[in-house]
């Protein structure tokens, strides 16, 4: 609750920051020293909180439980290595720096509640809370037809979802009688009515859209692809892992009981996500637009979480997934932001040019390909295992693992071109020392979660 607080406060004395500073620079690194002191907080608030205990407010609308704010404390951490690297590619979006940073507090604001929310009308809420900075900051590239494109894209097809997730809502309170989650986990196999089967249904439809899974994934690509480069790796990442957060939570502590009316349906969309993900990738010509079709097969893996949801196995590989995710995506995308022309051409040379670019650009590909020793390998091992866990699910992890094999033509396609393709790399802006430190401790980061991810699952 008390990240809650801090994210709002921050976000609107940034607004205020904004009438009274003018220089982009001073009101990018008061963001970051507001992001610091909201990543403090949450390491504060993990601290004092007894491992496996829990704090309810507002009725128990919401409880903030030791796993929920673990998970608050490594997205805040991420969100400061995100704006330690974007803060430049930023400034450049427009003038309105104070106002991209507030909507990105706000953001947080929404990701803190569906860490704990305890009731429908909760969930509800923190997605809107955290799409609708969304909308705005997608089309914050005002001189940008694709930006303004993506917004308008974005926000017909959100508020489309949100219409999905309300009628889901409301089958669910006919069918129980209950808005709050430990209400719906009384559903049974053998009482479970077709209102109650169709509101399940609705929801995963509604948060499918929010993760990318198919078939509600149309929206991902042009979105990704028309936003501001710096959005776009902000939207792929730390909102992604909070819809994803909210996905398990609901179906691990509401539908366990009742896995049998919707696992079927469910493992269709991973196989199907996972598919269309990695087999439209391949075949993209911007790595830009490549990472957008990425983000999809990513989901695809995301979701064997979600599909093993009565095992702590996927609880754990929630977490180290929605890190290593996270991290290598930033990573890859700050790299991206330094190079002028987004095609795979673009990179041809880079190596020659910027030597240490193209190394950590190497490691965030092979982090999102699945090579061991990286965070990605480990990430899809422990969902994978969870799924492997649960049992019956051994023909959708056998497609999985010929998924990733795929994604390593594509990912590796960006190596090839820096490393054994002729060519003049141009950047969009001179790489600084500053740039490389934090390029080389994400890469750090990147590393560890590949050799000792139980680092990051502190008394889980």
């Amino acid at each position: 609750m008390k990240a809650i607080i801090a994210a709002t406060i921050f976000g609107i004395l940034l607004m205020f920051a904004s009438i009274l500073m003018k220089d982009k620079k001073a009101m990018a690194n008061l963001a970051i020293v507001f992001m610091a002191a909201l990543f403090g907080v949450t390491i504060w608030e993990l601290i004092i909180t007894p491992v496996g205990s829990s704090q309810a407010y507002y009725n128990n609308m919401l409880n903030i439980s030791y796993y929920g704010l673990l998970f608050n404390m490594l997205m805040t951490g991420c969100s400061l290595l995100y704006a330690l690297l974007a803060s430049k590619e930023i400034q450049k979006v427009g003038v309105h720096v104070a106002e991209y940073f507030a909507l990105i507090f706000f953001i947080l604001c929404g990701v803190f509640i569906l860490s704990g929310y305890q009731n429908l009308l909760m969930l509800f809420i923190g997605i809107e809370i955290m799409s609708i900075p969304q909308y705005i900051l997608a089309g914050s590239d005002k001189k940008n037809l694709k930006s303004s494109e993506a917004s308008l894209k974005y926000f017909l097809m959100g508020a489309f979802s949100t219409g999905i997730l309300l009628m889901g809502i409301t089958l669910l309170y006919g069918a129980t009688g209950s808005f709050n989650i430990a209400g719906l986990s009384f559903l049974q196999s053998n009482t479970i009515g077709p209102m109650a089967i169709a509101g399940i249904l609705f929801v995963m439809m509604a948060l499918a859209f929010k993760v990318s899974a198919a078939p509600m994934h149309m929206w991902t690509p042009d979105v990704y692809d028309g936003a501001p480069t710096p959005f776009t790796a902000y939207m792929s990442t730390i909102v992604k892992a909070a819809a994803f957060i909210a996905f398990l939570h609901l179906f691990q502590f509401s539908f366990g009981n009742v896995s049998n009316t919707w696992l079927l349906v469910l493992s269709v969309i991973t196989a199907l996500t996972l598919f269309i993900g990695n087999i439209t990738a391949v075949f993209q010509q911007s790595v830009k637009r490549m990472l957008a079709y990425s983000s999809i097969a990513q989901a695809g893996f995301m979701l064997f979480a979600v599909l093993a949801s009565n095992t702590m196995a996927a609880q754990h590989g929630m977490i180290i997934y929605a890190v290593a995710y996270s991290v290598g995506t930033i990573g890859i995308f700050s790299v991206l932001m330094k190079i002028k022309d987004n095609t795979y051409d673009g990179f041809n040379g880079l190596a020659q040019k910027e030597p240490l670019l193209a190394f950590v650009a190497t490691i965030f590909l092979l982090s999102l390909a699945g090579i061991p020793l990286t965070g990605g390998f480990m990430a899809k091992y422990y969902v994978v295992m969870a799924a492997v866990q649960q049992g019956h699910l051994m023909w959708l992890v056998i497609f999985a693992l010929l998924m990733a094999a795929i994604s390593v033509y594509y990912y590796f396609r960006v190596i090839i071109a820096m490393y054994f393709k002729q060519g003049n790399a141009e950047l969009s802006s001179p790489v600084t020392g500053g740039d490389k430190l934090m390029l080389i401790i994400t890469a750090i980061l990147v590393i560890l979660l590949g050799i000792a991810p139980q680092l990051f699952l502190i008394n889980i």
